[in-house]
């Protein structure tokens, strides 16, 4: 019979689900006669600059060391850092200068004797006003036309050789000579070069016929599009993590300022960066500065603009964060607190659809709301083949695993470990567990919604992380496991709702309807699921295979805060049945985050003037959600980005405290008592969510191409080591606890070799490093006696069963 919270929780279901439905037609019908804006989101900043002291035409602008060097016919200066006045530069030699570039934090000018050909590059330094010489690297032979650029810490030449034929060479840091590499279809001379997003740009052709060729490692040489004119010369440059920024002119010399977007192929013109005939061209902080015939200097700057919410917005999320601390304060007064199984496992109560709930919660964090749409967006959809290939494991773990430790009644996943091995297996086991939740999970979910929040209000990303973490501290601290499970059911409707909003929304926009938005992204391959090539630096099926098996079928115990929740089911057969609920939500729910990312492929390759160069490409999403959707939209996704954090915060928070109250505390503590305990637990919420607040916020501040590699790199680096240790106990009768001490130990250290010399794909830290713990340890329990405890009830095989 249902319980009088699961009927409220019913009833509120349906109420959301009958709104969300009136919500989306009534907005789609809003929308059905009007277009988008053709406005940008940023802005245009222009200025000029002081013409040079000596009154002659500029020849060559450079940045070097973020300041401007300009020169004229005879002489070289260098712009204060105010850019208000010009000084003399000396340490320039009288060689002709061919261009610049930049290879992390050093500067390589390109020079030659003469102005035709180029012989070396010169590394070069700033110290004040003179500008110091460093390494010099000849080139193999003297070229014509030479362009030169960096990718991945590689230098990168090409022109054209002495008898007429275009040479391009590579020139790795570790290599001591200049490596010939294949040439683009045609070999025309290069007339720029420019690296971006692990791509290496060039530009060929002229009198107005200019093409954009693409390299990289796995595709090789592409011809991407027509540039639309003549590419000013120094202008290409990268802006932000995926856009290259240039100056075009026309066949009258008159030149305007464009972006490319190297993931979707679009061109968007930049208004307010109109020139006349400019004759030298260089990038300048978020846009570019150029010199006119006449002496004059001028500059622009690209600027975010902010998308503040309304007020109808601003109700929904406190509508949203209110019911939330509701239900906390509800079971803080509901539950008499008295009893550790009430707070760790909620008095083992729980209905097997709601812990099904629950696990798919919080295993969809923020990390899946906007960091899965922003690699669909990227990428593909190869990394969904880990939730289609997952399903078939969790269908071995709800028949096989769950049962054998749900039987055992235990609050920590880790006590296990202790009565197969010993208890400083547990302890070290437990304290891995901490360690990796909070720094590799906590921490990113917590930044990933703040980002968007700043995104989209322009309130800071500090105080974002701030307020969203102090609100899941206080429900999670006040309401123990049962107020995060059925929070949990709420939030998954929220943020359900709201992303296949999005996906509606995006779809309706198209001319084509969904047929547009089918096959404009299979022309790009947008949806490719599999790739069957045994390459271990990609994200393989075999490489997801072998994950999957260690990952979920033999280790899933390793992680409390999914198997807390089926612990906190009322017997075995409910705690087999809460996985294969949530099996049945992960296949639709992985096909809607990932059809985000590719929905909004499909939007800004249409509309690439929407995009924001300056923001990374996990805002992605956000910025859609903040630019695009109506009010009480947009106010509605907000409140299922914190969903998507705050249930996946939640249960961590929850499962942490548990490991530290009963793993540590009541171990370690003289006269524990339950009340104590749960205390304890309460006290240790707080702690770790202000960890997890410290961490986030150390991370605002470096620039992190994509958190979603980040978590899996961490997750890798610092969960799989004790991860084994379960495949040792449930699958082996041999293992001890000296052979997996030494097995969990050297695990670690050699995942972390791999990640040093950047081995495998960061995909495979975790399933190396299980492996490596299963073996080792297996082998090394060989050299030390066999358990001579009873194994009955903790493995898998006949003879040991309960």
């Amino acid at each position: 019979m249902p319980t009088p919270m699961a009927t409220a929780l019913a009833a509120l279901s349906h109420r959301f689900s009958l709104g969300l439905r009136l919500l989306v037609v009534t907005t789609l019908l809003a929308l059905s006669g009007a277009a988008f804006a053709d406005d940008a989101l940023t802005a245009v900043k222009t200025g000029t600059l002081p013409a040079l002291p000596d009154a002659k035409p500029v020849q060559q602008l450079l940045d070097i060391d973020g300041r401007l060097l300009a020169r004229s016919t005879d002489s070289a200066w260098l712009l204060g850092k105010n850019g208000k006045a010009w000084a003399p530069v000396t340490g320039i030699s009288d060689d002709v200068v061919q261009g610049i570039v930049h290879n992390g934090a050093s500067s390589w000018l390109l020079t030659g004797a003469d102005a035709g050909h180029s012989d070396r590059l010169q590394q070069v330094t700033l110290k004040g006003e003179t500008l110091g010489k460093g390494a010099s690297l000849p080139l193999p032979t003297a070229l014509a036309n030479a362009q030169a650029g960096a990718l991945d810490g590689a230098l990168f030449v090409a022109g054209v050789d002495d008898s007429g034929v275009t040479q391009l060479y590579r020139k790795p840091a570790d290599a001591a000579q200049w490596q010939p590499q294949p040439v683009w279809p045609g070999a025309a001379a290069a007339v720029a070069m420019q690296a971006q997003k692990g791509a290496l740009y060039v530009v060929v052709g002229n009198n107005g016929a200019q093409q954009l060729l693409r390299w990289n490692l796995e595709k090789g040489w592409q011809t991407v599009s027509a540039v639309g004119g003549d590419v000013v010369p120094g202008s290409l440059r990268a802006l932000g993590q995926a856009h290259l920024l240039m100056q075009v002119s026309d066949a009258a010399g008159n030149s305007h300022a464009r972006t490319f977007h190297t993931i979707t192929s679009a061109w968007a013109d930049l208004a307010d960066t109109d020139a006349s005939a400019p004759l030298a061209s260089t990038s300048w902080g978020n846009g570019l500065v150029w010199a006119n015939a006449d002496g004059s200097l001028h500059t622009f700057e690209m600027q975010s603009g902010k998308h503040l919410l309304g007020w109808l917005d601003w109700a929904v999320i406190i509508i949203y964060l209110g019911a939330m601390l509701g239900m906390g304060a509800y079971f803080y007064f509901r539950e008499k607190r008295a009893s550790t199984a009430d707070f760790f496992v909620g008095g083992r109560s729980i209905p097997f659809w709601a812990a099904g709930v629950s696990l798919y919660a919080t295993n969809t964090s923020s990390i899946s709301f906007i960091a899965i749409p922003a690699k669909a967006f990227e990428t593909n959809w190869q990394y969904l083949t880990n939730n289609l290939i997952a399903v078939v494991g969790l269908m071995f773990v709800a028949v096989w695993i769950v049962p054998l430790l749900r039987r055992l009644d235990l609050m920590s996943v880790f006590s296990y470990l202790e009565t197969r091995f010993h208890p400083a297996i547990r302890m070290l086991a437990s304290a891995l567990c901490i360690v990796m939740q909070i720094g590799a999970r906590m921490s990113v979910v917590l930044f990933l919604p703040a980002l968007a929040i700043a995104t989209i209000t322009g309130i800071s990303v500090v105080w974002s992380i701030m307020m969203m973490g102090v609100f899941t501290i206080l429900y999670t601290a006040m309401g123990g496991m049962k107020a995060v499970i059925w929070t949990d059911f709420v939030q998954v409707i929220v943020k359900m709702g709201g992303a296949i909003f999005a996906i509606l929304f995006i779809v309706w926009t198209l001319k084509g309807g969904f047929g547009e938005f089918v096959a404009t992204a299979a022309m790009e391959d947008k949806t490719k699921l599999f790739d069957f090539s045994f390459d271990l630096t990609k994200a393989t099926v075999w490489g997801f295979i072998f994950l999957v098996v260690f990952d979920v079928v033999l280790t899933f115990p390793k992680d409390q805060v999914l198997m807390q929740r089926t612990l906190a089911t009322k017997s075995d057969k409910e705690a087999g049945r809460s996985i294969w609920a949530f099996a049945a939500i992960m296949i639709p729910g992985g096909f809607i985050f990932y059809g985000i990312g590719t929905a909004l492929w499909v939007f800004y390759k249409n509309n690439p003037q929407r995009l924001d160069p300056l923001l990374p490409i996990d805002a992605t999403f956000p910025l859609f959600i903040a630019a695009e959707l109506p009010p009480g939209v947009t106010g509605l996704i907000i409140a299922g980005v914190f969903a998507a954090a705050m249930a996946t915060l939640s249960s961590i928070m929850n499962s942490v405290a548990t490991l530290i109250s009963v793993d540590f505390y009541e171990r370690l503590a003289k006269n524990p008592t339950p009340r104590k305990s749960v205390l304890f637990a309460e006290i240790s919420t707080v702690l770790v969510g202000f960890t997890a607040i410290g961490l986030a916020l150390i991370m605002t501040r470096y620039d992190i191409h994509s958190l979603f590699d980040v978590s899996i790199e961490l997750a890798g680096l610092l969960g799989g080591g004790f991860a084994g240790a379960y495949t040792l106990g449930m699958f082996t009768r041999r293992a001890n606890s000296a052979g997996v001490a030494i097995g969990v130990a050297s695990s670690i250290v050699l995942t972390f070799v791999a990640w040093w010399f950047s081995l495998v794909h960061p995909y495979f830290y975790l399933a190396i490093s299980i492996f490596l713990c299963i073996v080792i340890g297996y082998v090394a329990s060989l050299f030390f006696p066999a358990p001579n405890r009873s194994l009955k009830g903790l493995t898998i095989y006949k003879q040991d069963a309960v």
